[in-house]
């Protein structure tokens, strides 16, 4: 997830049923009165420590165990943007020291700018989101700037072999913040300009969607560990962020970092000849999550969600009903998830709300090492 500049206070969309949400001028906020977890559970088992924040895992279905170093981490080491880690937590840049090289080279084309996601598709390949030299939050992306790309990693030989422009599908303030697979389509979220973006593969034609929707646009104040998150002393907004399809590929789950979450048929967002406003139509309110820093589903079609205000992870069924799977007062900030192929679920901590850019005197209060944690649920995985 990114930072953007807090929107101005409008009516509240939501309906009235949002559990203890409470509509307050701009939109609807969650009550923060809640104590965040100060307990450690026996079932969170800490799987790599990281002097640097690592935003996102990976694991392929042999074992190997790929991670993200998002330019806002912080830290006090230098190192990679993608990393392949050995058993012994050693960071090898992914897939060679030249694609972790743009501050030297910025070859745009040829390197890693500015990392958000990384994840396996059904192909088997690592898809790298690149979100480019994306001004985060304040002035336009700079017109001359990296466009965002999506690098395509084949592991069994190490190298690239398909990049994606996504230029077609950005604008000004755009920030590509994260993928899922459906077939030949790809659903990408924009957090940075609200919307969804849909490539299909096939054609290699870019579409925005739901632009500017209430389901995609931040309308809620965002709270980590019982603080309101505030940046240049203002509430923190972060578009469209999370989502999720479904395991039998009907449904596209996605949600702005604050929820709530909300549900689409796969078939409309693909249906091109669809207006914006029969495409709205389509969405349905699917429950009221917290203020999120990842997510996950597995084979059963159960979302894993993190709430960053309680620091618990909580499993929502298909039907909608949520119970708390951890609490953990480890899990600051847990974002992109991943369930690997021996059904264990892997949780990076990744400390976003102690970062300088959140914190109210402008230094960073992260708690080194980061970690990224696992739990043995036996979970069927789904790609």
């Amino acid at each position: 997830m990114r930072l953007f500049r807090s929107r101005p206070a409008g009516r509240c969309h939501l309906p009235a049923l949002l559990g203890l949400a409470l509509c307050l001028g701009g939109g609807v906020a969650q009550a923060a009165a809640a104590t965040p977890t100060r307990t450690e559970s026996p079932a969170l088992k800490v799987a790599y420590t990281s002097r640097r924040v690592m935003n996102a895992v990976a694991v392929s279905d042999d074992g190997r165990v790929f991670v993200s170093f998002p330019y806002w981490g912080g830290g006090d080491t230098p190192g990679p943007t993608v990393a392949e880690l050995a058993p012994d937590g050693t960071a090898r840049p992914y897939p060679d020291a030249k694609w972790n090289s743009w501050d030297t080279t910025h070859d745009n084309d040829h390197a890693f700018v500015r990392v958000n996601a990384i994840r396996f598709g059904p192909d088997g390949k690592l898809w790298v989101v690149d979100s480019g030299e994306a001004n985060v939050g304040g002035a336009p992306n700079p017109p001359t700037g990296a466009k965002a790309k999506l690098v395509v990693i084949d592991i069994a030989t190490g190298q690239v072999t398909r990049t994606i422009s996504l230029a077609d599908a950005s604008t000004p303030h755009t920030y590509i913040d994260d993928l899922r697979f459906h077939g030949s389509t790809l659903f990408l979220t924009d957090a940075g300009d609200p919307g969804l973006v849909v490539v299909d593969m096939k054609t290699g034609r870019q579409r925005r969607v739901l632009e500017h929707a209430r389901s995609t646009t931040d309308e809620r104040p965002m709270y980590a560990e019982g603080q309101l998150l505030v940046s240049n002393g203002r509430p923190a907004r972060v578009h469209t962020d999370q989502l999720e399809v479904s395991p039998d590929g009907t449904k596209l789950y996605f949600q702005p970092s604050s929820g709530p979450m909300w549900v689409v048929p796969t078939a409309a967002l693909e249906d091109a000849t669809l207006s914006p406003a029969a495409l709205e139509q389509q969405v349905r309110l699917f429950h009221d999550t917290p203020t999120t820093g990842g997510t996950a589903i597995d084979g059963d079609g159960n979302l894993y969600v993190s709430d960053t205000n309680l620091l618990r992870i909580l499993r929502i069924t298909p039907e909608g009903r949520a119970t708390t799977l951890v609490a953990d007062r480890r899990l600051v900030w847990a974002d992109a998830m991943w369930i690997a192929h021996d059904g264990a679920l892997w949780i990076p901590a990744v400390q976003l709300n102690r970062t300088a850019t959140f914190e109210r005197d402008g230094r960073s209060h992260l708690n080194l090492p980061v970690a990224i944690y696992r739990m043995d649920l036996h979970l069927r995985p789904v790609r």
